[in-house]
């Protein structure tokens, strides 16, 4: 009996005190002997209802640290976003504005007479070119367009209002005929560029260049010098060819030919043609016609054909006189 007692009296003491016990499923048991067990039992259902209304953070989530909740990163890649489809609508106004029959070409206005370039070449070259309207064709490719035609050295083109395009041509002057090392034939002009054109039928001779292209204005020079000191013969220079070893050859327009060979400083090209035109009219008075004549020994020359020339002229002594 007295341990029965002692049990009663430990239950009624923890009932006094307000004591909660909570089972395994998280349910509250309330034992409700006073007041002061009814306030314990009303914090713990409060803590248990907090547990379980409390939700996970999201999988992949950390604390704040995804792309929309980094408002600077959202308003950089909305201004990125806003620059591409600003620059995307003005290509396309513009592709729009080339399309439409606003403000056509109608003319090209030639601002000089070309004297080797046709008409008909200069529109072919212009409509090929010519994309867009007034505002927005792009002169430099109808200027490259037009350049590439034969004899055009140089163009010039601009807008003329309301729609129309002036066009000024610098042409080629041919001054020589060229020929390149592997036979090939184009022109020369006063500026010494060489270019490809043909020579109309009407046009005068011109002497023959060869040489590598960018000699091709020490040629011109050269050529003007020879001429120079072939004038008291009344001889010109017919060709002038330099070998890839800067040798020099020309030949008069009478047939002979020149050996001048390479040009050194003590004993020039012009002195080695002085000596030439020194000794040409006593050639010409002795044997009358020869073939060539080699000027590079340094005291005297060798001339070739000679004997044939002599043959040929006894042989006309002889029937003259039978």
């Amino acid at each position: 009996m007295a341990r029965a007692d002692l049990k009663n009296t430990a239950a009624m003491n923890r009932a006094a005190e307000g004591r909660v016990s909570l089972p395994a499923g998280g349910t509250c048991r309330r034992h409700e002997p006073g007041r002061a067990s009814h306030e314990v039992a009303r914090n713990n259902e409060r803590r248990l209802a907090g547990a379980s209304c409390k939700e996970p953070p999201a999988r992949g989530a950390k604390g704040g640290g995804s792309l929309w909740h980094q408002p600077a990163l959202l308003d950089l890649l909305a201004d990125v976003l806003f620059a591409f489809g600003i620059v995307g609508l003005a290509w396309a106004a513009l592709i729009a504005l080339q399309r439409l029959p606003l403000f056509p070409l109608r003319e090209v206005v030639l601002t000089t007479v070309p004297q080797h370039v046709s008409a008909a070449q200069l529109a072919h070259a212009a409509r090929t070119a010519v994309s867009g309207n007034f505002f927005t064709v792009d002169l430099d490719t109808v200027r490259s367009s037009i350049e590439a035609l034969p004899w055009v050295r140089r163009a010039f083109v601009r807008r003329q209002w309301p729609d129309g395009l002036a066009v000024t041509l610098e042409e080629h002057e041919a001054v020589a005929q060229w020929r390149h090392l592997n036979g090939e034939a184009a022109l020369v002009d006063r500026h010494g560029e060489v270019f490809d054109a043909e020579l109309p039928e009407e046009a005068p001779a011109l002497p023959v260049l060869s040489g590598p292209p960018e000699a091709a204005g020490e040629l011109l020079a050269r050529l003007a010098s020879f001429d120079e000191q072939l004038a008291p013969l009344g001889r010109h220079v017919a060709a002038l060819s330099l070998s890839p070893r800067r040798a020099w050859r020309l030949k008069l327009d009478d047939g002979v030919a020149i050996e001048l060979g390479r040009d050194e400083e003590r004993l020039a090209l012009a002195e080695r043609l002085a000596r030439f035109v020194a000794y040409y009219p006593g050639i010409k008075a002795r044997f009358g016609a020869f073939r060539s004549a080699d000027m590079r020994y340094p005291n005297g020359f060798a001339l070739t054909g000679v004997e044939r020339a002599v043959r040929a002229q006894q042989a006309a002594t002889a029937g003259r006189k039978s």
